[in-house]
């Protein structure tokens, strides 16, 4: 099978999953599907491909690496279109206390549920159990130098996957707050989404009270 059958295959499993998919699982994918010999190689040519294909104009959406996979995304200039349809997003649900607790999380991780309250200067005890139900952050193990050996809790795919990005470093720096007039984007790549940046300011805003 050349690229050009395989691609529109790789598309619609892209275009079908529900979380970013992996090379490696697109490469299981279609082996099993297509009941034939595909080297790995191929999949990355393919997925050059179609994101190349997909930066033309023509297309309202873009093929986007983030939270450790591939997808489709709408393209910047169609965010506020197409946000209408999700305006109650549940990271906008937050209250001003989760989010404060979130953005510590996000910039500090991995760090525990003491260092946050330190920092805070208030329990945290029901934000994090919000966070932890809404799939944002997750009990990343426990620190086994402090007294207690406490849980630690960092971010999760769930949260990378929504700010579009692959990793906590993606995250735009406090260095970087300045008045940037923009519309939450797709992609980390190209700017800061706006839930980003709201969880900047959030985190300056409590570095420069503490």
């Amino acid at each position: 099978m050349d690229m050009e059958q395989l691609m529109p295959h790789i598309e619609a499993v892209i275009f079908a999953s529900d979380h970013p998919v992996t090379p490696s699982e697109i490469l299981d994918i279609m082996r099993q599907a297509l009941e034939a010999v595909i080297e790995p190689e191929r999949i990355s040519v393919c997925l050059n491909a179609i994101a190349e294909k997909y930066e033309a104009d023509f297309y309202p959406f873009q093929l986007v690496e983030s939270g450790g996979g591939y997808q489709f995304l709408t393209k910047k200039a169609f965010h506020k279109t197409v946000s209408q349809l999700s305006a109650e997003k549940h990271i906008k649900k937050l209250s001003t206390a989760a989010m404060e607790t979130l953005s510590i999380i996000a910039y500090k991780q991995p760090v525990t549920k003491g260092e946050i309250e330190y920092i805070r200067g208030v329990s945290v005890d029901y934000s994090i159990q919000k966070l932890l139900e809404k799939e944002l952050i997750v009990i990343s193990g426990r620190n086994e130098e402090a007294i207690g050996k406490p849980l630690v809790y960092s971010t999760s795919k769930s949260f990378m996957d929504y700010l579009g990005i692959n990793s906590p470093s993606d995250l735009p720096q406090l260095k970087d707050l300045t008045d940037v007039d923009i519309i939450s984007p797709t992609s980390a790549a190209q700017a800061v989404p706006d839930d980003a940046k709201m969880i900047v300011n959030e985190y300056g805003m409590l570095k420069k009270a503490s």
